[in-house]
């Protein structure tokens, strides 16, 4: 046997020796490199978490497919390289890509079916080189599990956004929406939310949508605090049953009975979200002959709970430059009425400027009759979530509140040093109890007068987990504004802050992850397109094409020797 031979047999023999020993390493070790700046491709330790939870086949069928917009393309890419991310760390994960519209004459059929799906599609406009054109993309995935099935939305609404600012902001909480549904679909319910009744509060059908959200993740039912007056020992244990009380939007007075109840649902470590209107004040009564209405004081009897805490609600309102627009009649052309949009200041909408993951990355948030909070010094640690803007003050009641004030001038020395009121605080720490030191409403044995740590989240406008209702008298997104088409981050918040209190705190530090996506200037691209075209097509083939000249060139000057 030749020298030569016998050498390439052995190098054979390593190179097959060396690809064993490698693929049994790779079977004993995982490891994913993720070579992005953010490390937008590395999933989370609670996406990780999630994708264990997986024990049977889950599918995920994406309705992102077949000839879309340059923007969309690119989120249809990055859905695809982060869902094979989960499918890495999880076979039982699959997933495939559909084109809704391939089907031709039977393409109303499909979406009529996904959108009673709740699948929405989206219309937008393609703007490709200044020549403009409409497409309808489902930017929408169903995930399917033990014959359960749950919506992924892909693309985050971003009011006032174009659409390329959407889809970053969409791909930015890309993980978030995957991780979440997963979450959903496949995790048993253990936290248990009452929604407290029996003082007022709102009908189920204006918080219907925030109650539905809530179903998908945790065990939700109402709870009445009448039989307080009854059976006030008997209520509390079976309010103490609950991880987190929800009081949205109480008008009428609670008795001490009612407030030692949930007192000591808090000192016993039980989680509270307050939606509290400190004043009364309703935009339905605005829509009168007058215009106007009476603003005043609503005494709840909650104010020395609210000391106690650490915090109190002013009964004042919160009037603010950047409010939410409104529409109104300003005259009539024909027979048609004409109507003017303007700024009403009494719905005030904020943008989350605090870091905290309950607000990072939210968009605009919506108030409605608002009042400042005032934080005291009791030990208590205090975040405020939410806060006005710096031209915004306070509006003592009782007042009244009349539609005329859309067409008013101010200047901004009328809100120096007056702004910034909190809107929402998050409190954390070890409270005291509202009847330490005091003459009990009720005898009870396991009196807690300081609590265990514990946390809740206080919101001075009892509407903002309100949604609206339709003409058939039917709830509508949470957020979203009948009156001007606009849908704000309200169901986001409100579901941030349910989460957070619940300790479920890792799907929010996912929705807070910031990923950096580089854009390309598109006007820029247009003044210099062919230079663009050369550069980014034309070049790679000249280097490829210069480099095969030169390696051909070299090869035949050495074998021609």
């Amino acid at each position: 046997m030749k020298a030569s031979t016998q050498q390439n047999i052995k190098v054979l023999g390593i190179t097959v020796f060396v690809l064993i020993v490698l693929n049994v390493l790779g079977s004993l070790f995982f490891h994913r490199f993720d070579l992005t700046k953010d490390k937008r491709y590395t999933l989370s330790e609670t996406s990780l978490q999630i994708v264990k939870q997986v024990k049977n086949p889950l599918s995920i069928k994406i309705y992102m497919q077949g000839d879309l917009p340059a923007d969309f393309r690119r989120l249809q890419l990055e859905t695809k390289q982060l869902l094979e991310e989960f499918q890495a760390y999880n076979s039982n994960i699959v997933f495939e890509f559909v084109n809704p519209m391939e089907n031709g004459e039977d393409n109303m059929e499909v979406v009529k079916s996904l959108y009673q799906k709740g699948l929405t599609p989206i219309n937008i406009t393609v703007d490709d080189k200044g020549k403009q054109s409409q497409a309808m993309v489902f930017p929408w995935a169903i995930a399917v599990y033990d014959n359960k099935e749950v919506n992924i939305p892909l693309l985050k609404n971003i009011m006032g956004a174009s659409t390329t600012e959407k889809v970053i902001g969409s791909i930015q909480h890309l993980e978030y929406s995957i991780a979440d549904a997963i979450n959903k679909i496949t995790k048993a319910k253990q936290k248990k939310v009452a929604f407290i009744k029996g003082n007022g509060e709102m009908n189920e059908v204006h918080v219907a949508k925030m109650l539905r959200q809530i179903k998908e993740s945790y065990y939700i039912g109402p709870f009445t605090l009448d039989s307080v007056s009854k059976n006030p020992t008997g209520t509390l244990e079976a309010l103490k049953k609950y991880d987190l009380a929800i009081i949205a939007k109480p008008t009428e007075t609670f008795s001490d009975e009612e407030k030692q109840v949930l007192d000591q649902f808090i000192m016993n470590g039980g989680k509270t979200l307050w939606l509290i209107d400190q004043v009364s004040a309703d935009m339905d009564s605005l829509y009168n002959q007058s215009g106007a209405t009476l603003a005043y004081p609503r005494d709840l009897n909650l104010n020395d709970m609210f000391f106690k805490y650490g915090f109190r609600i002013n009964p004042d309102l919160v009037k603010d430059e950047y409010g939410s627009p409104i529409k109104l009649a300003t005259g009539e052309q024909g027979s048609a009425t004409q109507y003017q949009e303007f700024k009403w200041k009494y719905a005030p909408i904020v943008i989350p400027s605090s870091k905290h993951p309950i607000v990072k990355n939210l968009g605009q948030i919506k108030f409605d009759f608002a009042s400042p909070i005032d934080t005291l010094k009791n030990g208590i640690k205090k975040t405020v979530l939410l806060q006005s803007s710096q031209y915004s003050k306070k509006i003592g009641t009782p007042t009244e509140i009349n539609l005329n004030i859309v067409t008013e001038q101010t200047t901004p020395q009328e809100y120096l040093n007056k702004g910034n009121s909190p809107l929402a605080v998050l409190l954390e720490g070890d409270f005291h109890s509202a009847f330490e030191n005091r003459v009990l409403p009720f005898k009870e044995n396991g009196f807690q007068a300081k609590g265990k740590p514990n946390k809740m989240i206080v919101i001075a406008d009892g509407d903002l987990g309100r949604n609206q209702l339709d003409k058939n008298m039917m709830p509508v997104e949470l957020g979203y504004d009948q009156r001007t088409g606009n849908l704000y981050d309200n169901k986001d918040f409100m579901m941030n802050c349910i989460n957070y209190l619940l300790d479920d705190t890792g799907l929010i530090n996912i929705r807070s992850k910031d990923v950096d996506l580089p854009l390309l200037d598109k006007d820029k691209v247009y003044e210099n397109y062919t230079m663009t075209q050369f550069i980014t097509i034309g070049l790679p083939i000249l280097i490829l094409l210069v480099f095969g000249l030169v390696f051909t060139y070299m090869r035949k000057r050495k074998y021609s020797k």
